[in-house]
């Protein structure tokens, strides 16, 4: 019995040293994006502009076709039901809906967990086993304000503006079903999609990809940071990285969701 409550203990500090550490490198990041203008230290525009490149233009196309995709798949799931009780028309609304609150911002984010939160990882992991990081302190450079700010800035912005680039794919996907399989009229269902889709519901997933970007940018630079044993070690590293994201991401978004649910009812 005493062993049985010794591992839950060991259990529980060993979550909240996870956890304590996690925020320090997220309240430690955002430090050096304030005090940077102020301590003659800037942050390098250079470096955000090409993790911008690299993060969300050269991620467009795969956020485009995933989300493009599910709308397809949402409108044709949703469209028999519909049918049954005369109101197929309501798809426009269901799909606009579902991919601007919800579908859009959670599969962006996870498409860009799989893609950049790996990078991030691979890249500040690779440097700390080959004792790069040591290197950076030696010459007296912050690793955080050198590797993790660019990378957390840039998807801060990035991320949003996939966000919106997805839910635009998802409610296409839509309307040609809609249009083109279902026989609804072209100028009905956008009339019936903006009827249904209100700001709110555009600025409510656009918020949540905020969330999402600095849940991937730390997460991925956290297991980089922590990254031991050589290339199997970065390898690890990553697929922790990965998975902690996706994760952490679903009970974010549950999370939003029911403050957003709350608020609003």
């Amino acid at each position: 019995m005493l062993i049985f409550f010794e591992n839950i203990g060991r259990t529980i500090t060993y979550w909240i040293k996870i956890c304590f550490e996690f925020f320090s490198l997220l309240f430690e990041t955002i430090y050096w994006i304030i005090a940077s203008p102020f301590n003659k230290k800037p942050i390098c525009a250079k470096s955000v502009f090409e993790q911008m490149v690299f993060m969300g233009v050269q991620s467009i196309i795969i956020v485009f076709f995933v989300v493009f995709f599910t709308g397809v798949v949402l409108a044709m799931q949703s469209a028999p039901q519909l049918r049954q009780m005369g109101a197929v028309f309501y798809v426009a609304g269901l799909v606009s809906v579902s991919i601007c609150r919800e579908l859009g911002p959670v599969l962006t984010a996870l498409v860009i967990a799989g893609r950049v939160g790996a990078a991030i990882t691979a890249e500040i992991g690779s440097m700390k086993v080959n004792e790069q990081i040591e290197a950076l302190d030696t010459m007296a450079i912050n690793p955080v304000r050198y590797l993790v700010v660019p990378k957390f800035l840039a998807l801060l912005i990035m991320l949003p503006c996939l966000t919106i680039i997805g839910d635009a794919a998802g409610i296409l996907g839509g309307y040609l079903i809609g249009v083109g399989n279902l026989k609804i009229n072209s100028g009905l269902y956008i009339q019936t999609a903006v009827k249904f889709l209100t700001m709110k519901d555009i600025y409510t997933g656009v918020s949540k990809a905020f969330i999402f970007a600095m849940i991937i940018s730390i997460v991925g630079a956290y297991q980089g940071f922590k990254t031991r044993g050589g290339a199997v070690g970065v390898g690890k590293a990553t697929t922790v990285s990965v998975v902690s994201s996706f994760i952490l991401i679903i009970i974010a978004d549950c999370i939003l969701t029911a403050i957003y649910f709350f608020v609003d009812y």
